[in-house]
């Protein structure tokens, strides 16, 4: 999944996380793995990557990553609370400074007038601060996953960097 363009946004996130001498391990869904491969692709990463899990299902989601089950029911998998409870999650799982959290609806199918195709959650935990994004993005399946990737690493590379400030 990682092209020219999601290498250099990769490499640049890593070397933010060398430059803050932080950690990140990420949680996710709609991606299938995509985010792990991209910062895994940058050689040293080992230096700030200490993994990741793909939670597809919701139960996953609960035994991987500690997500209540009353909130997956009440809030839906694709949303901006499971997100965050995602990100959390892996942060504490691996003892990491920073957890990332993706989840989405990627289609061709699953998408509702309320969340359609294309609708992706994605939420940035640190001990200090915790962010969330509501992104909707356009295009079949795999430019949805493509996106979501890139736009996780701007947005880990612009979290280090104090660029970014609150929830959107």
């Amino acid at each position: 999944m990682a092209d020219g363009v999601t290498s250099e946004i990769a490499a640049r996130a890593g070397e933010s996380l060398v430059s803050a001498q932080r950690s990140v391990a990420i949680a996710e869904s709609c991606t299938g793995g995509g985010v792990c491969e991209a910062l895994t692709s940058v050689p040293g990463s080992s230096a700030y990557f200490l993994g990741g899990i793909v939670a597809y299902g919701n139960e996953s989601k609960t035994r991987e990553l500690g997500v209540e089950p009353d909130l997956l029911a009440s809030r839906g998998a694709v949303s901006r609370e499971v997100a965050e409870a995602m990100a959390a999650g892996v942060a504490r799982r691996f003892g990491a400074d920073i957890g990332i959290g993706t989840t989405g609806i990627a289609g061709p199918g699953g998408g509702t007038p309320e969340k359609p195709v294309g609708t992706v959650y994605v939420a940035v935990a640190s001990r200090e601060v915790r962010l969330s994004y509501h992104l909707l993005l356009p295009g079949d399946r795999d430019a949805v996953r493509r996106a979501t990737v890139r736009r996780v690493l701007e947005l880990l590379a612009s979290f280090l960097s104090g660029e970014e400030d609150g929830s959107r």
